[in-house]
């Protein structure tokens, strides 16, 4: 496949000269800084942290296996999934594709780029058929997977991926913000072979770090020097750095949770799987299970007051009295089976809870 960047980006894009800070024009850690308009009275936070994170690309890199050079850091994944939008698509005629049920993100991003936004609907076991994905994407610049896919927690069929990702002359983003749950690899192994290939991963989910907002973009260089052509000057701020700094030297320890969190997915899983009153239970490779019940309305509500709190997914495409449980702590899995269990031998639920 040939491919061109040039030819997708915005043309306002293509000679976009970057907002140039201090901290551009000078990177170190010594020296009086007088360039900056800063407070001089030191404190945790009176500097301006480093606005490409090098020190934190520099961890991460061998972390994902790729060079400092091919990561893009955000403030959240969302924000590195706006950059894409704004650097290649124009607002008012470009076309956007994904799938449904997925990510209600994508529809946002698009609302406020001004973008139409094309989603091409799973089938029942809630898989991707490429050749549906392309027919939508034919004048379409960009398509957004999300695999594991949320909120259904399925791995789309990677050959299916493989077919999009040769046959599509635009922008392929795959969204793997759970991607560390998986026993599935993650696609960063493809994007030597496709150069039009995106990755977004995030810190929130598998290292415990939500509350800091850190997203991830993996991409070849050429398509990163673009996203830092277009990102706010200091978009990550030195907090956020610095806890992450040290999260990622406790790696081992992130391991164990994960370890963890997919023993307590398949306890659960089985629990739920082998209810009476659960429909079905659909296969996952994320840190969350999608479950169908006879009312979901009801089963969640129930839930709340018993002081569980979940997600109701009945109202998106295909998950019509489905339910969405995220992995917890052995104990909290264990109460959240107690309530439902309860339920069985609640009267006021007979009706609902029954197949």
């Amino acid at each position: 496949m040939e491919f061109d960047i040039y030819k997708l980006l915005r043309p306002n894009i293509q000679n976009l000269s970057p907002y140039s800070s201090a901290r551009d024009e000078f990177y170190g850690d010594e020296g009086i800084f007088l360039d900056a308009n800063e407070n001089p009275f030191p404190s945790d936070f009176n500097r301006y942290p480093d606005p490409f994170q090098r020190k934190l690309k520099e961890a991460l890199a061998p972390v994902k296996g790729v060079r400092p050079s091919e990561i893009i850091l955000g403030n959240g994944s969302d924000e590195i999934l706006d950059l894409i939008f704004r650097s290649f698509c124009i607002p008012g005629k470009d076309s956007v594709v994904t799938i449904k049920p997925s990510y209600g993100m994508y529809r946002v991003l698009a609302d406020l780029n001004d973008l139409n936004l094309i989603e091409v609907a799973l089938n029942t076991e809630f898989q991707i058929d490429a050749s549906s994905v392309l027919k939508a994407a034919e004048e379409a610049k960009l398509i957004i997977l999300c695999s594991p896919n949320n909120p259904t927690g399925n791995e789309l069929d990677r050959n299916e991926i493989h077919k999009i990702l040769q046959n599509f002359n635009g922008i392929v983003v795959i969204d793997e913000a759970y991607s560390d749950f998986s026993d599935i690899s993650s696609a960063i192994e493809l994007l030597d072979d496709y150069p039009n290939l995106i990755i977004s991963q995030t810190l929130s989910k598998a290292y415990g770090l939500a509350g800091i907002r850190i997203g991830i973009g993996i991409s070849s260089e050429e398509i990163i020097r673009v996203l830092n052509t277009v990102k706010p000057p200091y978009n990550v701020n030195a907090g956020s750095q610095r806890v992450a700094l040290e999260r990622l030297k406790n790696t081992e320890t992130v391991h164990k949770e994960i370890i963890q969190i997919k023993m307590e997915r398949s306890r659960l899983f089985t629990y739920l799987q082998t209810n009476e009153n659960i429909i079905k239970v659909y296969p996952t490779e994320a840190n969350f299970i999608l479950f169908k019940v006879n009312d979901a309305n009801i089963w969640y509500k129930y839930l709340v007051e018993k002081g569980i709190v979940i997600r109701n997914r009945t109202n998106n495409f295909g998950c019509t009295n489905c339910l969405r449980i995220t992995v917890g702590t052995n104990e909290e899995n264990n109460r959240f089976m107690e309530i439902v269990d309860e339920m069985k031998n609640n009267p006021v639920f007979q009706n609902s809870i029954a197949k």
